[in-house]
């Protein structure tokens, strides 16, 4: 059912969750499967066909693929590229710094998460990998930081759902743990703001947006009902970025790095749960003090 306020807020029924849940968990088998799979030499196309295979193979389809006329599966950005990478013939090397994003649609419903990783001398390198074992594998200790940090502002923001405050609690939340992260290791990390988060339901994005930044407006009132994907773009320079001429991959302006990470989250009578995490997010939430509902 559609909410009468300001941004005509769709609010979900707990049947209709449990349905986006399982598309959330088509869509972290699919993640799983992309991240497994990436090895240095393979092509980010080949990344799209492991993803396609695992959304089909589940009985889902992809979000993606032909959504205003996006021509593949997922999303693959390497380096440079912010979000809405095409896959196609790019060869992937070692040390580079991949973002990966996917949907899937289950009975209507959808399911959207990113993730990011570096690509080490045999594959994607786990994210808590201590800076020597990155260098050792060939990648660099500033881009793992930049990874960990964009996952952990992820996770800050998600923690700030819980507890039925405001909308922009999550913003505030996002570029305090950016901040927090990089005065740790005296980086400049800057937040994309062009692009932010959103509503999720019936539809891949509506509203509300979900900024990743402080700002004045407090916003709609969380409710139980709400869905929402909070997803953080964080570089290792400024946060402007501009769009390439296939009218899709958003690229930093300045040439640094970015990390992108992502995932759908409903709020819930009684507290949150994490659409598209295996564990509903106990794992990740527990360590900042919040319970999640559990949906299986």
């Amino acid at each position: 059912m559609l909410g009468l306020g300001r941004e005509r807020i769709e609010y979900k029924t707990p049947e209709q969750v449990r349905v986006m849940r399982r598309a959330g968990l088509v869509v972290a088998e699919a993640l799983a499967a992309v991240r497994e799979a990436a090895r240095p030499g393979m092509s980010t196309a080949d990344l799209d066909d492991v993803a396609s295979d695992a959304i089909r193979g589940a009985g889902a389809t992809p979000s993606f693929l032909g959504y205003e006329g996006f021509p593949a599966t997922i999303c693959v950005s390497v380096g440079d590229e912010v979000i809405h990478g095409i896959p196609g013939g790019r060869v992937l090397g070692v040390g580079d710094l991949v973002s990966v994003d996917c949907g899937a649609i289950v009975d209507g419903w959808h399911g959207d998460s990113a993730v990011s990783f570096l690509l080490g001398d045999t594959g994607a390198l786990p994210a808590d990998a201590p800076d020597d074992v990155v260098e050792a594998a060939g990648g660099s200790a500033a881009h793992a930081g930049l990874v960990r940090a964009t996952e952990a502002a992820m996770w800050a923001g998600i923690a700030a759902l819980d507890g039925g405050r405001r909308l922009n609690d999550v913003g505030r939340a996002v570029e305090a743990s950016v901040e927090l992260a990089g005065g740790l290791v005296g980086a400049e990390y800057g937040i994309v703001e062009e692009y932010v988060g959103h509503g999720i339901g019936t539809a891949m994005h509506q509203p509300p947006d979900v900024v990743n930044y402080r700002v004045r407006d407090a916003g709609p009132r969380l409710r139980p009902g709400m869905c929402l994907a909070i997803e953080p773009m964080v570089t290792l320079g400024s946060g402007d970025t501009h769009v390439l001429d296939d009218g899709w991959t958003v690229v930093t302006a300045d040439g640094s790095r970015a990390a992108h990470w992502e995932h759908s989250v409903a709020l819930l009578d009684g507290g949150i749960c994490v659409l598209t995490a295996p564990d509903g997010g106990a794992a990740r939430l527990g360590e900042l003090g919040v319970d999640v509902v559990p949906l299986d």
